[in-house]
């Protein structure tokens, strides 16, 4: 099995996975910075997105519950306050992007890659409030992930 070392690696991998797929590696982006969550709804969502059982109704309502949550924290972004709230608006914002419905999708548009970034987002926002070097971790993390799947998969 080949091993993700770079964000092409990555991105390369991640286009190849049909929609569930994406869903899933997706929400388990998300999953990795769930402890940055305020919201117990996001949380459920991201349960959810990670079931490959889920039927398509669960899967849309949780889509509803951290894109509201996101849309509503959004305004968070940009203003000089607290990084935790902002990270939170991030997990939400990739949790939603993992579980975007199809004909909501713009051309090219890759729902575990925007969950990725997403992700990475909601870490940076963590490494400012807590002024830690750990940045490179969410990278690795999430190659880690890739990898994972990857091995499950095959």
């Amino acid at each position: 099995m080949p091993t993700i070392n770079t964000d092409q690696d990555l991105r390369s991998l991640l286009h190849k996975l049909p929609a569930e797929q994406q869903r899933i590696i997706g929400a388990r982006f998300a999953q990795s910075v769930q402890h940055l969550s305020r919201d117990e709804r996001v949380n459920r969502a991201i349960d959810t997105a990670l079931r490959a059982d889920a039927a398509p109704g669960e899967l849309e309502d949780a889509y509803r519950a951290a894109k509201a949550y996101a849309t509503k924290t959004y305004t968070d972004c940009g203003k000089d306050t607290d990084w935790l709230a902002q990270a939170d608006h991030f997990v939400a914002a990739a949790v939603a992007a993992a579980l975007t419905p199809e004909n909501l999708l713009a051309d090219k548009t890759n729902r575990a890659w925007k969950a990725a970034m997403q992700a990475r987002m909601a870490n940076n926002c963590e490494l400012v409030e807590s002024d830690a070097d750990t940045q490179g971790d969410a990278v690795q993390r999430q190659y880690a992930i890739a990898d994972e799947f990857l091995d499950a998969a095959g």
